[in-house]
């Protein structure tokens, strides 16, 4: 067997277990929200739903001002935020203009998509919240945004930060935030705990969805800048 058919094959078997993997992880969330919205408004959910309630108080304890804190995290206000700094980094200091463009995609397509669940669910949010909330509360803004934003980070994370010690580190920072986050929603009684678990598997998939079609797009584009040498001495590095 020749080294450019050996190369071939690896490079084909990358591609199937990606997709495999990505396809999987998709049906998977997919079928896991449509659980979700088919159970949430049953007698069992609602009994699971006020169980939460109880039990985030309990875990989290009286202090609200610390949980208030966690869940502006999530607000569209800082991750407009954070979203244009890390665009920012990546357009300006590390002139990659693919993460500059997954950033939005997956920030805007998991706001876009939440919003059009909500009106299809239509569930008012929970009596007595602690805090103000507006808006429909199926499936969770904060939960969804969190899961599909520094899921994209833990993403980055994992395949830029070259320390083990450190990359774990970090993932594992991101994905106790990500808990937090949807825990917080629950404690403030915005929104039921289905309405988290939802958000965060619709976050997910919308992630699983996105990465890996821009990746994609990337990879022919690239393509097509080195079969015209024109157009790649154009584009920045």
């Amino acid at each position: 067997m020749t080294n450019h058919l050996r190369r071939l094959l690896a490079g084909l078997t990358l591609f199937l277990t990606e997709f495999a993997i990505t396809l999987l992880l998709g049906i998977v969330g997919v079928v896991g929200f449509l659980a979700l919205g088919r159970e949430v408004f049953d007698q069992d959910a609602a009994t699971f739903d006020a169980g939460a309630f109880q039990w985030a108080r309990r875990l989290l304890g009286p202090e609200q001002q610390w949980v208030e804190t966690i869940t502006f995290f999530a607000s569209r206000n800082f991750i407009t935020a954070a979203g244009c700094l890390l665009i920012g980094w990546f357009l300006v200091l590390r002139r990659h203009r693919w993460y500059s463009l997954l950033i939005p995609v997956v920030a805007l397509g998991s706001i876009t998509l939440n919003l059009a669940l909500k009106n299809f669910y239509n569930r008012p949010r929970p009596l007595l919240p602690l805090v103000s909330a507006s808006g429909l509360s199926f499936p969770s803004g904060h939960a969804m945004i969190s899961a599909s934003f520094y899921g994209l980070l833990v993403y980055l994370v994992q395949t830029h930060v070259e320390r083990r010690w450190l990359r774990w580190l970090l993932t594992s920072i991101l994905v106790s935030l990500i808990l937090l986050i949807g825990l917080t929603r629950v404690y403030l009684r915005v929104h039921y705990a289905t309405d988290v678990l939802a958000g965060f598997t619709a976050g997910l998939v919308w992630l699983v969805v996105a990465i890996p079609v821009l990746k994609r797009i990337e990879t022919r584009v690239k393509k097509q800048f080195k079969n015209n040498p024109q157009l790649a001495e154009k584009q920045p590095e």
